[in-house]
């Protein structure tokens, strides 16, 4: 394949950069740390043409790379591991190494070089960290509720009973922390503090909603209604062949966010003057609760995109 530009997978884990390059099928591994990092910088700044980088999404190992990378002036991106994984089965792969999803990565690229997401900005990575620290810990207290509703049951000593409500209270405690580091994030920087006044104004967008709006969708309010809804996952995909229609269904897209905006929906059908009515005719209608909720959900994501896009606050854009 004739490339005016040379494409680097990596496959990023704790310890190793396992990397593949086209054009001249070089394999490479380095240490997943600074001096890794310099290393591949150096290796990146000696080749002869433009250089693109891309590796998967692995659960926060790639970020120090990324920044560094980027920091150097590289072109990197994060690639979903959905679409890697597709793309492999389409090529009959079975196998999974570092070395096998190197490759895999770097023929992706040259495949889709429009692919994968770019580093955002150092404020958005901070929210970003505080947004999915705080739904760690509401998971936690969750699951931690359900524990202690199980053990009621059973004769339990007041010494434990103690300890889950101090346990309780310190979830609390933290959670109310990081919802005021979220906020404080978010009034320092400027564009975040705009979006963040003109998502406030949706009814059922709350600061929780607003803050994971605004780190896991830094593209929101650039991009249309149908790649807003695809990319939360809430548009429906259709399974259709010949005369056969099947049951559409959501799939794909930022789980984190959806999750979200189900508790944003929630709230929407029943304070959102708009919405609210939407939620009332589907209901008449027979639709099933979770189908309602999906389907505010993914108004109330298009309606965010489209407040975005035209800078306009909800109350204004009622009375225009």
């Amino acid at each position: 394949m004739i490339t005016a530009s040379i494409v680097v997978g990596i496959d990023v884990s704790r310890d190793w950069l396992d990397g593949f390059c086209f054009p001249g099928e070089q394999r490479f591994r380095l240490a997943n740390a600074a001096e890794g990092h310099q290393q591949l910088i150096s290796m990146i700044r000696q080749m002869p043409l433009s250089v693109q980088v891309g590796f998967e999404a692995t659960g926060g190992q790639e970020w120090a790379l990324w920044t560094a990378l980027v920091e150097a002036g590289i072109d990197a991106r994060q690639l979903p591991p959905a679409q890697i994984k597709a793309f492999a089965m389409s090529r009959g792969t079975r196998a999974k190494t570092d070395r096998i999803d190197a490759e895999l990565i770097a023929r992706f690229m040259l495949f889709r070089p429009e692919a994968g997401r770019r580093l955002p900005n150092k404020n958005v990575r901070i929210l970003r960290a505080l947004t999915t620290r705080r739904a760690q810990i509401v998971d936690m207290r969750k699951r931690f509720a359900a524990q202690i509703a199980a053990r009621k049951k059973q004769n339990i000593t007041a010494d434990i009973e103690d300890m889950d409500d101090a346990l309780r209270a310190m979830l609390d405690t933290q959670i109310g922390d990081l919802e005021r580091r979220i906020a404080e994030a978010i009034n320092q920087d400027v564009n975040s503090a705009i979006k963040a006044k003109l998502l406030l104004s949706i009814p059922g967008i709350g600061p929780v909603s607003a803050g994971m709006l605004i780190a896991e969708m830094p593209e929101l309010g650039r991009m249309t209604a149908g790649q807003a809804a695809a990319m939360t996952g809430l548009a429906p995909v259709p399974h259709d062949s010949g005369t056969m229609r099947g049951q559409r269904a959501i799939a794909g897209g930022r789980r984190a966010l959806r999750r979200v905006l189900f508790q944003a929906a929630l709230a929407a059908a029943c304070h959102n003057p708009v919405l609210k009515l939407v939620a009332k005719r589907l209901k008449e209608r027979g639709k099933p609760h979770k189908l309602v909720i999906i389907a505010i959900a993914r108004r109330l994501i298009t309606i965010a995109n489209a407040i975005l896009k035209t800078g306009t606050q909800w109350k204004q854009k009622l009375s225009a």
